[in-house]
């Protein structure tokens, strides 16, 4: 490509007499017009076009008299033109050779293309088209040069419809082009359509109380429900009390105490005294669909399980927002036609307390859930359904449906109590091959571990596995985040490798603690007004770790004290380690980050990615960096942090970037030897003004 050109300097003041100059310069020009006119001729224009375009105007009045520059270039005695003339001449110049070189590549093109045959015209055609689209790049690019600097621009806010609003979520839409049966309620993107503005807050919004009062108590203006929904629900009153503009989850209210007395009676029909027993029955992570407010998985936090929640999309009194603003795990995962994004036999309990119909779509639903749950891990299901009326036809089939299809399943009723049943998953595969009926194993190509938003499947998943291992056999928490070499080697590792990552994160974490210590590590912060906050003083209750490797930044946060939750992701384009994050008694996600993520505005108090700028190499590119830049913007909350490790060069553009969304960035260097660097930003406080 041409190298743009540059105008020289300008501008520079003259010294002597400058009226007599004039005066000397206009008896010149109109002595000179008539001799100029006459003796002109074309080779004073081919020595015109190529003199440099470079011109400074000197300071010396005697230099410019003798037409002589003190750079020693010469100027054109018989040319009356300025060099802002010359210079926009030559820049003519250069479009005008530029058209001639399209021209001559589009006669050279067609000429080319009528000599070959048939069969290669279409490869031809499409290299001549990456060549049309390069040449216009590059045209574009002359452009912007020629203009010269252009500052960088910030972008917009969104209007105020997109506070609450989350992308591949439009039942309006969905069923319009065709999707029915709880499809419409699915998870469908549009590749290429974005709103690349910043999501507000609403306007009444505050920064979430510090963590554990967080989780108990929220500000009712940052989330999309009014008190009035909340009073005027009668099972949302029992749930929530509001006051002072705030929404209670206290210890004292009716549903709270309602929790703690229901989470003792399921372990007592597991077989255990209590539910501080669970981790020592193998249960640790749970999955809890349809989850309401996140009361049962935050009851159950106190005892180290880590519960996540899933409940469909909602425009308004959302579960997952609700849930997600205590601080507590939750994203959305509409359980209607798609596998969920974790992999196969990775969660010890799953949860459900709703009148679900799992006995719709041929069992696919509960062959789901098999899938998710380890061997021998516990499905709890607690339904009106469970117990219907003699007189209640309907519900009567589809409890008798549900019987016989988790018998099918080689599933153990181990107890019901009212109108809550606990099944038990087998833990051993050759009960499946004494079965009479019931859904097909899947074959090998089927088996997929880790499905990315795949169709329900008919058949049964997980026991081509090699981590086919029961929930009682596997190390209990806290243990379990430190895999043993047996357990490391069906992931393809050895201890050293584990032992290696561990160190590195330990090193990095205590590093992010000095960096950002006090604004949000430190002991005791404080905002000016605050009360003085309870322990542990955490600002931080959640993270998301968008490139989590084999999870060792949630483990150092764990092993250093910090009582936060990290959401693991692994990107689709990177090799898959997420069934090894959750065998470490971790929670995780598999997402493209091409898409945008699963769960409201304002959800994580930081976000984190190691190497995430990497992965975006110009030949896999299908999206753009400020496109996940914006999606990081909604998933942060106002206050939030951004912790960016990778090259050096790709953190200096990443910074450049930052300064459109506003963020309050900085670069870090890292030891001399290193050849990365840190981005470490934070979201400003601004919210949506009252109309």
């Amino acid at each position: 490509m041409t190298r743009p050109l540059h105008r020289g300097s300008g501008g520079g003041r003259f010294s002597g007499n400058a009226k007599d100059l004039w005066e000397d310069s206009q008896m010149k020009d109109k002595t000179e017009k008539e001799d100029f006119d006459r003796t002109r001729t074309a080779v004073d224009h081919a020595n015109l076009s190529v003199r440099s375009p470079f011109r400074v105007v000197s300071t010396d009045n005697s230099s410019y008299k003798n037409n002589v520059y003190e750079n020693g270039f010469g100027s054109d005695p018989l040319s009356p033109v300025s060099a802002r003339s010359r210079y926009r001449f030559i820049l003519l110049m250069l479009k005008l050779s530029l058209v001639v070189i399209v021209i001559l590549a589009l006669t050279g093109s067609l000429w080319w293309t009528l000599s070959i045959t048939n069969s290669s015209r279409g490869q031809i055609f499409r290299g001549y088209r990456r060549l049309q689209e390069q040449l216009v790049l590059d045209l574009e690019e002359i452009g912007k040069l020629s203009t010269g600097p252009t500052k960088i621009k910030e972008l917009e806010y969104c209007s105020p419809e997109y506070e609450n609003f989350i992308p591949c979520y439009n039942e309006t839409e969905n069923l319009a082009v065709g999707f029915s049966n709880g499809e419409e309620l699915d998870r469908h993107c549009i590749h290429g359509v974005r709103h690349n503005c910043l999501v507000p807050a609403p306007v009444n919004y505050k920064v979430p109380l510090r963590w554990p009062t967080g989780k108990d108590l929220i500000w009712l203006g940052n989330v999309k429900i009014t008190a009035q929904e909340v009073l005027s629900s009668g099972s949302l009153t029992k749930r929530m009390m509001v006051e002072e503009e705030q929404i209670s989850f206290r210890p004292g209210n009716f549903m709270y105490d309602g929790v703690e007395d229901y989470s003792h009676q399921i372990a007592e029909m597991i077989g255990l005294r209590n539910e501080s027993n669970f981790i020592q029955a193998g249960v640790r992570t749970v999955l809890d669909i349809g989850c309401g407010y996140g009361s049962f998985g935050a009851h159950l936090f106190s005892s180290n399980l880590l519960t996540i929640c899933i409940a469909d999309y909602e425009a308004s009194g959302s579960q997952v927002q609700l849930t997600t603003e205590r601080g507590l795990p939750a994203m959305i995962g509409s359980f209607n036609s798609m596998q969920l994004p974790y992999p196969s036999l990775s969660f010890d309990m799953v949860h459900c307390r709703n009148n679900m119909d799992w006995d719709k779509k041929d069992g696919k639903l509960l062959i789901e859930v098999d899938r998710l749950l380890r061997p021998g891990g516990y499905f709890v299901w607690t339904s009106p359904v469970t117990q219907p009326s003699p007189r209640d036809k309907v519900n009567q089939k589809k409890w008798s449906s549900v019987q016989s299809f988790t018998q099918s399943l080689c599933w153990e009723m181990l107890s019901q109590q009212e109108e809550t049943v606990v099944w038990k998953k087998t833990s051993k595969k050759d009960c499946y091959s004494t079965r009479k009926s019931g859904a097909p194993l899947c074959s090998k190509g089927q088996d997929v571990e880790s499905p990315y938003y795949r169709p329900l499947q008919a058949c049964i998943g997980g026991t081509q596995s090699r981590r086919w291992i029961p929930i009682k056999e596997r190390t209990a928490w806290p243990s379990r985040a430190n895999l043993n070499a047996k357990e490391l080697s069906i992931h393809g590792l050895h201890a050293e490798d584990l032992s290696e990552d561990t160190i590195n994160w330990k090193a990095a974490v205590n590093n992010y603690w000095s960096l950002l210590s006090p604004l949000i590590f430190s002991d005791h912060p404080k905002r000016p007004g605050d009360e003085d906050p309870s322990p542990p003083y955490n600002m931080l209750r959640n993270v998301l770790d968008m490139n989590a490797h084999f999870g060792g930044f949630n483990a150092a946060l764990l092993e250093a004290g910090k009582s936060v939750w990290v959401m693991n992701v692994i990107p689709v384009n990177t090799p898959n380690r997420l069934p090894l994050i959750l065998d470490r008694g971790f929670t995780g996600v598999l997402h493209d980050w091409c898409e945008p993520f699963p769960t409201y505005p304002r959800t994580y108090d930081m976000v984190h990615g190691q190497g995430l700028l990497s992965l975006q190499l110009p030949e896999q590119r299908r999206c753009e960096t400020i496109d996940i830049f914006t999606e990081i913007d909604r998933l942060l909350r106002p206050e939030g942090w951004i912790i960016l490790r990778d090259s050096a060069p790709l953190i200096e553009s990443a910074r450049a970037l930052a300064t459109r969304l506003k963020w309050d960035a900085r670069v870090v260097e890292l030891e001399s030897d290193s050849d990365e660097k840190l981005l470490i930003c934070q979201k400003p406080f601004t919210r949506r003004q009252a109309s």
